[in-house]
């Protein structure tokens, strides 16, 4: 059960390995997407169509709990799914859920955003017996690594989706020897779940705005208060101390803005219903230089 890249990772391994055999799928319905709204499957639909592998897609899973039952699981694996399972899909066969985070750290919606914007060294993902509360199950193994060179949200999603697909098929194969460990819930923190409002920034720390970047790279995105959103970013330094929002240096390649502390070099913007340019495009489009504001 899943419906995003991550999940989509996780079943075509599974698929591949003639170990395993993924009886079907269930997803969420096909979401309408981009400025036309076409009607677009889940990742998870279209990965599934290459594999032939049956797919459901009902708006609540609760509807399918009889189908369920038919196809006589071993596991059942949840992976990014979008829906809570009620206890009596939970009683069919141990479902084991795969989430973004070490366990009981960053139960919720947005794990792995909120531990980029922690600034933790490791990222992970934690396999755990799925019960009736949010990620509360017993964990059954975990996984980490250090993410060098991919700090972008979908580049590190996607990376823990291939060491995700290898957890799963460890905790499958050896799930019979496992001794489950309780999560210590005091020790719990919670993600919740994102809006584009979270992707405002100021120009206060080009750090604390740099690691907003990157958690929420592609989206929501970031922005400043004006409504100009800042689509590719790289951090220059820290400890520079600068007019907030003052241009300090054009080139061909970025434009760099100062910070009330640091600077960050900008290369992409996209103005209020516009279409995204080139930094450089953008402040010749407006007549800035140096020593100008961006706002």
């Amino acid at each position: 059960m899943g419906s995003a890249d991550f999940s989509s990772i996780i079943m075509e391994s599974l698929a591949n390995d003639d170990r395993f055999e993924v009886a079907a799928l269930f997803t969420q319905p096909d979401k309408p997407v981009g400025r036309k709204q076409i009607m677009t499957p889940p990742d998870t639909a279209i990965c599934a169509k290459r594999f032939n592998i049956p797919t459901f897609q009902p708006e609540k899973i609760t509807v399918e709990t009889d189908k369920i039952k038919e196809l006589k699981p071993d596991f059942i694996v949840v992976a990014a799914y979008g829906q809570i399972l009620k206890e009596e899909i939970l009683q069919i066969a141990p479902c084991i859920n795969l989430h973004t985070s070490f366990l009981p750290k960053n139960r919720g919606a947005a794990a792995l955003q909120t531990h980029i914007l922690e600034n933790d060294d490791y990222a992970g993902v934690t396999a755990i017996w799925m019960d009736k509360g949010l990620d509360t199950g017993d964990i059954l193994g975990t996984v980490f690594f250090r993410p060098d060179g991919c700090a972008k949200f979908n580049c590190l999603l996607k990376h823990l989706g291939y060491q995700a697909a290898n957890l799963t098929k460890t905790v499958i194969l050896d799930f019979e020897s496992i001794k489950p460990l309780k999560q210590i819930n005091a020790d719990a923190t919670y993600a919740k779940k994102l809006s584009k409002e979270d992707g405002l920034i100021d120009f206060s720390s080009a750090k604390k705005a740099y690691k907003k970047f990157l958690a929420f790279y592609p989206w929501p995105g970031i922005y400043i208060e004006s409504g100009l959103k800042i689509k590719e970013a790289t951090f220059f330094d820290l400890d520079s101390s600068n007019k907030p929002g003052e241009i300090l240096e054009i080139t061909d390649d970025f434009v760099k803005v100062g910070f009330e502390k640091g600077a960050l070099l900008l290369s992409r913007l996209q103005a209020p219903s516009k279409n995204e340019v080139s930094a450089i495009e953008y402040i010749r489009g407006k007549r800035l230089n140096v020593g100008d504001i961006l706002v």
